[in-house]
């Protein structure tokens, strides 16, 4: 009896080992094993509340852009010279390092949080390159802009007043 409880034992791993499937082995008398299940951690509604209701401040000196639709972004840092600029949006602060462009606009891309910001001489826009390159807002302007038909202080514009 040892003998044939060996052998059952034996065939069953060499069919296991061959790459018949579970159904095959379960056919031939073997118990099938159980799936594993895999446990996600979930935080805790305390944990996510505490989460939702961080909010970044607004930096210090940072310009206000109206933007179409009711829209508001803060921006901080000299648009003509930094390399990166500080947006706020949505209560939170992003860091956008400056992309070299040849047509004259000022872009500021980070490639992490697929935020975008185009600033031509009459606007800024601003883009999210997550996915279906969203525009998240359009038509924005400082107050300067706005009243005065100040032109945006990128750096094509500083390059041409001589303040560069």
């Amino acid at each position: 009896m040892k003998k044939s409880l060996l052998a059952a034992l034996l065939g069953a791993v060499s069919i296991a080992l061959a790459g018949v499937s579970v159904d095959a082995v379960a056919q031939a008398g073997a118990p099938a094993p159980k799936p594993k299940t895999v446990k996600k951690l979930k935080k805790s509604k305390k944990a996510q509340a505490k989460e939702a209701a961080k909010v970044d401040p607004v930096p210090d000196g940072a310009d206000t852009w109206n933007c179409a639709e009711g829209a508001v972004m803060y921006l901080k840092g000299d648009m003509s010279k930094d390399m990166v600029m500080t947006l706020h949006w949505k209560d939170r602060n992003y860091k956008l390092p400056r992309v070299i462009t040849t047509t004259g606009a000022d872009r500021f891309y980070d490639t992490a949080t697929g935020f975008d910001l185009v600033v031509i001489p009459t606007k800024a826009m601003l883009f999210d390159d997550t996915g279906d390159r969203e525009r998240l807002a359009d038509e924005c302007k400082t107050d300067d802009m706005a009243h005065n038909g100040a032109l945006a202080p990128t750096q094509s514009n500083a390059l041409k007043n001589g303040q560069q």
